[in-house]
């Protein structure tokens, strides 16, 4: 596979908070690469040092083999940027915004009105051609935007929590949509807050915090590396409690407690639970591990501000 960006100790630093620091990664030509980790772990930051919207502070970035600091024009022609935030422009058209914003990338006449009205229908937006953006559900706004990041042909799409405010079943679209660009051979970086659509789309990602990195791989694999098969989750309990289990268990069980509940990862959580019956305990349930525990367990069950 080849490699289509690299990054080798970047750094960002906004006076004297560092907000990414010293991370290495590669993504692949092709693959969904994902940026998890809570408010201000560094994500954002870190998409646009490689959409060249901010430079880095040191270290080195290369997207497609070309230094962010010394080529960002040839690296923008490469690209196409889907962020966070509604920039669609609400005194045009559907079909207005797209041809307009191909002109900032010198897309020709014919060519943007073909490839406008061909985006238009891959997003299932053809009847709200002439349609206003105000009058556009915010789903139908979030399709907007990916449309228009894919006005220039990119090679690389960069999502910024593309579904953040979305109701499930235009959730479920948009995701629809980015698994058939995926299939075209495009490379989709994204980052997002939802579990779930990061273990849908996504080959592999990274876990960040505090501006580091703490663990890289596929969804499934870094499930098993850090929680293992399943969960074990009891409720009302405390310190001596949470002594008592682990005195049940001996030490080869990890067990995260907060609050009055108690999350235990084990391979098999009938089996645990059968060992802890003697302790009269209330059992909330017993499920499959997820991303989202181990999003937790590296990151922490405290809101962060």
């Amino acid at each position: 596979m080849k490699a289509i960006i690299t990054a080798r100790s970047l750094v960002k630093r906004f006076g004297n908070l560092t907000a990414v620091d010293e991370i290495d990664f590669t993504i692949y030509e092709g693959e969904v690469f994902g940026f998890l980790g809570p408010n201000g772990a560094g994500k954002t930051t870190t998409m646009k040092m490689v959409y060249c919207f901010v430079a880095p502070s040191s270290g080195e970035l290369a997207v497609d083999g070309l230094d962010v600091s010394r080529e960002p024009r040839r690296i923008k022609s490469l690209l196409g940027v889907v962020p966070q935030d509604d920039s669609l422009d609400p005194d045009l058209t559907v079909y207005g915004n797209l041809i307009t914003y191909s002109r900032y990338y010198e897309v020709p006449r014919e060519q943007a009105r073909e490839r406008a009205s061909r985006l238009l229908e891959m997003m299932s937006l053809t009847e709200k051609r002439d349609v206003i953006i105000d009058n556009l559900s915010g789903g139908m706004k979030r399709r907007l935007l990916i449309a228009r990041g894919l006005v220039n042909n990119p090679r690389i799409l960069i999502l910024d929590e593309p579904t953040t405010g979305l109701d499930p079943q235009a959730r479920h679209m948009v995701w629809s949509k980015l698994k058939e660009l995926k299939s075209s051979g495009i490379t989709i970086l994204l980052t997002t807050h939802y579990m779930e659509e990061a273990d849908r789309l996504c080959d592999r990602l990274v876990m960040m915090n505090n501006g580091k990195i703490l663990d890289m791989g596929a969804p499934s694999d870094l499930v098993k590396r850090h929680i293992g098969k399943e969960v074990l989750e009891i409720d009302y309990v405390n310190d001596n409690i949470v002594g008592e289990i682990r005195k049940a268990l001996g030490n080869g069980h990890h067990i995260d407690h907060y609050g009055d509940r108690v999350y235990i990862f084990t391979d098999s959580a009938h089996e645990t639970a059968s060992r802890l019956q003697h302790l009269d305990l209330k059992v909330v349930s017993e499920r499959k591990a997820s991303l989202e525990d181990v999003f937790l367990k590296l990151t922490g069950r405290t809101l962060i501000d």
